[in-house]
This record gives structure tokens, C-alpha cells and sequence, in this order.
């Protein structure tokens, strides 16, 4: 779950990535009535769940109870024609990321099993204590734009992710990351693998919690702490991630709009009556909830916290939202978050303008809880820049691929290319 810049985390496994239609039909499955389930308990519940976010063009994460049915489920998945196998888990994307820049060496702790190990970057590193006999899987069921089944019709390309995961549901690495620190000196410290407590107990999710928090407190003072969220069901979970101490332990956020609205829903923030967003998420709304949370949750002269930077990452558009002192090479940093995005979902080295569009708004309000401006994106200074209250944004269009060739993982290698770029300041 987490990992370092010189990194380190906790959350890692195998990711096998297939078409979630051609698999429901391998399992013998019929495209039904979509209905969403916060945790999966067969193979009914996995097809209604899937045509939910499949409708909606969504992604979604979801956790699988029945661990003979999974594994049953895994083993077709896995021997499938055409079914990928990827290095998979937010931290160790993150930490194979960084590592393809040969200046940086990735301590990765999470449970690393044969054929994970295998995929991993030369420059990862892997404690003795975080190797086990076995992967833990999870399944990415992909679905492409248009793509039809049955009545339905996936409006954008998207993926479904589920599993039946205790290591990292359980964080069994957390105790080895905390010894691993004072050898290894991270200058970054990415966190991930919190939504996978949802699988566990009330008793147990608050319990590690805790632990987590404690580990945190125990990261030399300086070193920057990035949390990198997923997808969630568990309202009361992601409640106590924000009012538990995680949030003020952390110094940087990574998450896109899904995690947002449910963050603020969870949480009583601004927009929080809204059900889901309705197509491109509206730019002054997700401005205004990104301010609540660094101005309810983050550092300032009456608040003993360290989170300072936020960034946020939809298809069509990146904001990054940073308190105003802490950080530099924000332009820079949202920028190369927005190129990556581009070029890995299709596939390339630079950005193929033949193959991608543009799905930002041209112009939007900055704000929906106050007076806020309205700005117009100017197509040879894509990056816009505003302030409030103390708190700078950068926002800018993303290139959307047309075509995608994988969507799996896009968020974290977002993630770790707008943390390459951005800068600490050295008083922080």
C-alpha cells in the first residue's frame, strides 16, 4: 500500500485484464438488468454490477466474497485467449512508473507473489519479508466504447475490477513498509490499498486505521506523503479515512471524480446531494469540493495538518489544487499528468493527434459555492490558473484517446507523472 520516489507501499498483486463481455459469456452469463452491489457474492451479483457501470461508461472496484467461486473465476480469466497480465495494485503501478525513470529507485512492500515479482521493473525493489508463494489476482473486465451487449451499449471505454484480496484488504504489509523506512530514506512516500479494507471487518477496518495513521506519524518530518484513493462503496470507511487523522497525516491527494463525489457525500461536503455526475463532471463543482477539503482537512495557521496538494484527474479534464506556499511546478506537473493520459491510453510515445479529441468544457464557472469567475480556455495556453482563499488551481484539457488500448492503471501513472514534476518547497 505504499511506495516511494525513492517510494514504497502496501497495495500490489497481478492484474489480468480481458474483455468483460467475452468473459460473462465464458461463465455462461446472460446480459440482464444492471444493479449496482457493494460487495459481490456470485456470479449474478458479478453480472448485474457490471452491466450497472457498463451502462454508465464508469469504472468501478468491487470485492468478491465467495473465495471458491473467485478463484474459479480467476482460473478462466487467467487461461482465457487474449487475457494480459500486468503488474497491478495502485502502489506498485505507481512505484513501476517511477521506476522507469533510471535516476529512481521503488521500494515496493506489498505481497509480492512469483509472477508479480517477475513483471516488476529492475529498479523495484522488494523486501524478503513481502514475498509470498501465491499472487493475489485481480480481474479487469475492460469494455470499449460502443461496445454492445444485449439491449446494452457502453457509452465510453471503461473497465470493471474485482477480487477476493485479504493481503492487501488487511494491509499484512504495513509493519514490514515502517521497518523498511529508516534503511531505505524515501524522498517520497506514496500510500495506496485503503479501499481494499473493505472486505474486512468494522472491528478490523478501524483498528488499521489507526495503524496506518501511526505508521505515517512515524515517516521522518519532510518526507511528503501521497495517498492515491480508489474506488468505494463503504461510506463509513471513507469517513473515517478523511476524519480519522488520514487526511492531516497525508501531504497529497490523487483521485478522480467518482472518488470525489463520493468523498464529499461521505463526508457532508459541498454537492453531496448530487446522486452521480451527469456526463463531463461540471468543473466549478469539483473546484468547490477540492477547496472544502483543503480548507476543511488541510494545513493552515489553526489546523495541524499536512495536506497540501490535491490532484484530480477525469477523462476530459486535470485540476491540481495546492495550498499556497507548499508547492512549485504546478503547470509543469498537471500538464505532464494530462500528456500521460493521453499517450499511454493509446499506446504511444508522444501525442497522435489523429487519434485523440478533445472533451473539456470551453468555458466554465470556477465556482458554484460562491461568486466564482468564469473562464475561457485559451487553445495556445491550455493550462488555466486560478485562485481562493490561500488555495491555487491549475486546470487543463486532457488529449482523450479515441481508441484506447488499456485503461488500466491510467489514474496512478497520472498520479506518479504530476509527482515526478511538482515540486516541495524546502521549508515545508
Amino acid at each position: 500500500m505504499l511506495y516511494l520516489c525513492f517510494h514504497d507501499r502496501v497495495n500490489a498483486c497481478v492484474d489480468v485484464v480481458l474483455s468483460g463481455v467475452k468473459l460473462l459469456q465464458a461463465l455462461g452469463l446472460n446480459p440482464g438488468h444492471g444493479k449496482d452491489h457493494s460487495v459481490l457474492h456470485s456470479r449474478n451479483d458479478l453480472e448485474e454490477t457490471f452491466i450497472h457501470f457498463m451502462g454508465k461508461g464508469a469504472a468501478a472496484e468491487r470485492f468478491f466474497s465467495d473465495k471458491e467461486t473467485f478463484h474459479d473465476i480467476a482460473r478462466i480469466a487467467s487461461e482465457f485467449p487474449g487475457a494480459q497480465h500486468y503488474v497491478g495494485g495502485n502502489a506498485a503501478l505507481i512505484g513501476q512508473k517511477l521506476a522507469a525513470n533510471s535516476d529512481l529507485k521503488v521500494l515496493l512492500c506489498g505481497p509480492v507473489g512469483p509472477k508479480l515479482h517477475e513483471l516488476l521493473d529492475d529498479n523495484v525493489f522488494v523486501p524478503p519479508e513481502s514475498l509470498q508463494e501465491v499472487d493475489e489476482f485481480h480481474l479487469i473486465l475492460e469494455y470499449q466504447a460502443g461496445e454492445e451487449w444485449g439491449q446494452l451499449k457502453a457509452p465510453h471505454a471503461n473497465r470493471f475490477i474485482f477480487s477476493h484480496d485479504l493481503s492487501n484488504g488487511a494491509m499484512n504489509m504495513l509493519e514490514v513498509f515502517v521497518s523498511s523506512l529508516e534503511e531505505f530514506q524515501p524522498d517520497l512516500v506514496v500510500l495506496s490499498g485503503l479501499h481494499m479494507m473493505e472486505g474486512q471487518s468494522k472491528e478490523l477496518q478501524r483498528k488499521r486505521l489507526l495503524e496506518v495513521v501511526t505508521s505515517i506519524s512515524d515517516i521522518p518530518t519532510g518526507i511528503p506523503v501521497h495517498l492515491e484513493l480508489a474506488s468505494m462503496t463503504n461510506r463509513e470507511l471513507m469517513s473515517s479515512i478523511v476524519h480519522q487523522q488520514v487526511f492531516p497525516a497525508v501531504t497529497s491527494l490523487g483521485l478522480n471524480e467518482q472518488e470525489l463525489l463520493f468523498l464529499s457525500q461521505s463526508a457532508s461536503g459541498p454537492h453531496s446531494s448530487l446522486s452521480s455526475w451527469n456526463g463531463v463532471p461540471d468543473v466549478g463543482m469539483v473546484s468547490d469540493i477540492l477547496f472544502w477539503i483543503l480548507k476543511e482537512h488541510g494545513r493552515s495557521k489553526s489546523r495541524a495538518s499536512d495536506l497540501t496538494r490535491i490532484h484530480f484527474h477525469t477523462l476530459a479534464y486535470h485540476i491540481l489544487a495546492t495550498v499556497d506556499g507548499h508547492w512549485a511546478n504546478q503547470l509543469a506537473a498537471v500538464a505532464a499528468g494530462a500528456r500521460m493520459a493521453g499517450t499511454q491510453a493509446c499506446a504511444t510515445e508522444t501525442i497522435n493527434a489523429s487519434r485523440v479529441s478533445l472533451r473539456a468544457p470551453r468555458e466554465f464557472m470556477t465556482s458554484h459555492s460562491e461568486a466564482g469567475s468564469r473562464i475561457v480556455v485559451n487553445p495556445n495556453k491550455p493550462v488555466v490558473e486560478w485562485h481562493r482563499e490561500g488555495i491555487s488551481f491549475h486546470f487543463t484539457p486532457v488529449l482523450v484517446c479515441k481508441d484506447p488500448i488499456r485503461t488500466v492503471g491510467l489514474g496512478d501513472a497520472i498520479s506518479a507523472e504530476g509527482l515526478f514534476y511538482s515540486e516541495v518547497h524546502p521549508h515545508y
